[in-house]
């Protein structure tokens, strides 16, 4: 059975940071890209970021470009996010899911920006 884990969201300052990080099991990992996802209150699944199968290959939403940062560890079976340059607006529940952004996803990680 596929489980995703995410964690490290929280209440954080505009401006400030966060790393979320998704630990998975169940499946080989080292052959799967893995993706982020957020979903805000009243709107759909936005798709934040995908990593390559081997972690070298990335790829990012306009509004995630130069300021997320998505790794893959293998080694770990562990995906992270990592959050700089928070904004207001970056409110929202964050999911790991395995593959791209429509695959299955963890209970997921809930990052509030606010001052």
């Amino acid at each position: 059975e596929v489980q995703l884990v995410e964690s490290g969201g929280g209440l954080v300052q505009p401006g400030g940071s966060l790393t979320l990080s998704c630990a998975a099991s169940g499946f080989d990992f080292s052959e799967w890209p893995m993706s982020w996802v957020r979903q805000t209150p009243g709107k759909g699944l936005d798709w934040v970021a995908t990593v390559s199968v081997g972690g070298t290959s990335t790829t990012y939403a306009d509004f995630a470009k130069g300021r997320f940062t998505i790794s893959k560890d293998n080694a770990k079976n562990a995906v992270y996010l990592r959050l700089n340059s928070l904004k207001p607006e970056d409110t929202a529940v964050y999911y790991c899911t395995q593959g791209g952004p429509l695959g299955i996803r963890g209970q997921g990680t809930q990052v509030t920006v606010s001052s």
